[in-house]
C-alpha cells in the first residue's frame, strides 16, 4: 500500500505527525473494544500492508512486529463493562482517546476509519473504508486486530467453555450454543441485543 492523497496533501499542508486510527471489536458479543493509533514516518516500507481483514493470521502477526519497530504506536482498550455502561459510540470515542494518549508523540492530525463525529484532541477526518485507503489506518487496523485477538486467546484460557480463542467473541453458531448452555460470563456484553435475546427470549 502506497502513500495516499490523504497523507500526501496533509504533509503538504504542514502536518508532520499524522496518526491513523482503527478499531477491532465493535460488533462481538463478548470481549473488549480495542483501538490503535499509528504514526508512520513518511517513507516507512511495510510490504504487504493492507486492511487487517484481508490478511492471514501469519501476515498480520509479521506486520505487527514490523509496525511496532518502525512506527509510533498507541493502544486503547475498553472492557465490555464500559461498553455496556457507556454505549458503543461513547466507548469508541474513549478507546480512540486512550490510543492517542498512548502515543509517545502527539499527532497534529488524525485520519480515522469509518464515519461519525467524535471528540478528539486534534483535528481529524473520517474516511469510509480508510483501512483500505490509508497506510497509517491500515497499520492501525493490524495493531488493533492482533492485540484484541491476543486478549481473546487469554480469555479463552480463563473461560474455556465458550471457545473465545476460536470465534474471538463474535456471534458464531458455536458461541450461540455455548451462551445458551452456560449463560454469560464476565466479559459478555449484556447490552447487546443478540445476547439479551438469547438469554431472555
Amino acid at each position: 500500500m502506497k502513500n495516499t492523497p490523504f497523507e500526501v496533501e496533509l504533509r503538504k499542508d504542514g502536518f508532520s505527525n499524522i496518526a491513523g486510527i482503527d478499531e477491532a471489536g465493535r460488533g462481538p458479543w463478548a470481549g473488549p473494544l480495542v483501538s490503535a493509533a499509528v504514526i508512520l514516518p513518511a517513507y516507512t516500507r511495510l510490504p504487504g500492508l493492507n486492511d487487517s481483514k484481508l490478511l492471514s493470521l501469519q501476515q498480520r502477526e509479521k506486520l505487527f512486529g514490523v509496525i511496532l519497530k518502525k512506527a509510533i504506536v498507541g493502544v486503547g482498550v475498553i472492557p465490555s463493562t464500559i461498553v455496556d455502561k457507556a454505549g458503543l459510540t461513547k466507548a469508541l470515542n474513549m478507546s480512540y482517546i486512550k490510543a492517542v494518549e498512548g502515543l509517545s508523540r502527539q499527532p497534529d492530525f488524525i485520519l480515522l476509519d469509518g464515519i461519525g463525529s467524535y471528540s478528539l484532541p486534534c483535528r481529524y477526518r473520517t474516511i469510509k473504508k480508510g483501512d483500505r485507503k490509508v497506510r497509517s489506518i491500515a497499520a492501525a487496523s493490524v495493531v488493533a486486530k492482533v492485540t484484541r485477538d491476543a486478549l481473546m486467546d487469554c480469555y479463552g484460557r480463563i473461560y474455556p467453555e465458550y471457545g473465545f480463542a476460536q470465534h474471538k467473541g463474535y456471534g458464531t453458531r458455536q458461541h450461540r450454543q455455548n451462551l445458551l448452555k452456560y449463560g454469560c460470563c464476565a466479559i459478555h456484553r449484556h447490552s447487546f441485543k443478540p445476547v439479551n435475546m438469547l438469554l431472555n427470549g
